[in-house]
């Protein structure tokens, strides 16, 4: 049996979580194409390599931010994503601003 350490929770069975994808820079709504966005949402890197992700963990809908080896499946690291982010994007603000736009 895999465990994975959830950082809330602890030491839990694989089978409770799921996978959300790879943590990465989300490019700008305003000014993105749809290429880049597309790029964003559907494509990653496929290195050998550690990569930084997202996971769920479902019993208690806790997400929060891996570190794994793409080769092993080795987990390094669990933690809150408040360590990685400290700023929150108001996507409804962003959108009312996009709609302010002249055309």
């Amino acid at each position: 049996m895999k465990i994975m350490n959830c950082p809330l929770n602890g030491p839990r069975n694989i089978s409770e979580f799921v996978y959300g994808g790879e943590v990465k820079a989300m490019p700008n709504i305003l000014t993105c194409t749809d290429r880049e966005w597309a790029d964003y949402v559907f494509y990653s890197e496929n290195t050998i390599r550690v990569i930084t992700e997202w996971w769920f963990h479902s019993p208690s809908g806790y997400w929060f931010i891996a570190e794994r080896h793409t080769a092993t499946d080795e987990i390094f690291k669990t933690y809150d994503p408040s360590e990685l982010f400290n700023q929150r994007i108001d996507f409804e603000a962003t959108s009312a601003l996009e709609a302010e736009k002249p055309v």
